[in-house]
């Protein structure tokens, strides 16, 4: 195992997790708002906000699909020592953790059923840059409008169209991160 796997996890894990976890409820329940959150460092391509809700939402029991260009040894040692998810394909991933481009087509997640419609994929999906401008985004948490810079607005409106199924989505770039669950409008600006 090499040694990167063995660093970058929580150094005061009760802590630490709690305010990720707090950071990663505010993104959710205010969709576009920017939080920053640290405390997990994995190797590269992951940032340190990924990390950080990987090692805060991810245990041995939730299937995790990691997209090509993060699906890489010494990602795959890391997640296996600092949190022990099963490594698995779209079809049966609970969270995935990828570049856009290579989580796409979204279609191969899970968006949940009638009955369980909370057993729907969670997208982590790393930018280069993470704004509070671009893409206009409406709905529940959002007193007006917010905006945030999306990748591509078509696929957050089609999977929205799928509402109360659909996939939630956590959009991470260094140290910054904001959500756009599956409740929320998003349009051209």
């Amino acid at each position: 195992m090499l040694d990167d796997a063995l660093t970058g996890g929580f150094d005061d894990a009760p802590v630490q997790s709690a305010r990720a976890f707090r950071a990663a409820l505010s993104a959710l329940s205010r969709p576009g708002k920017i939080e920053t959150i640290t405390g997990g460092y994995a190797p590269d391509p992951v940032s340190p906000a990924a990390a950080t809700l990987l090692l805060t939402l991810c245990d041995r029991e939730t299937p995790l699909h990691l997209a090509p260009g993060h699906d890489g040894q010494a990602v795959r040692d890391w997640v296996a020592f600092h949190i022990g998810a099963p490594l698995v394909g779209p079809a049966e991933a609970m969270f995935a953790l990828g570049r856009w481009q290579a989580l796409m087509p979204v279609t191969g997640f899970p968006i949940g059923t009638a009955e369980y419609p909370d057993r729907s994929a969670t997208l982590i999906v790393e930018l280069d840059t993470l704004t509070a401008s671009g893409a206009r985004l409406t709905g529940p948490g959002i007193e007006t409008a917010a905006h945030l810079s999306v990748p591509e607005v078509r696929v957050l409106r089609a999977n929205r169209a799928l509402f109360p199924l659909g996939l939630d989505f956590f959009f991470t770039s260094e140290t910054r991160l904001a959500a756009v669950p599956r409740s929320t409008i998003v349009e051209e600006s």
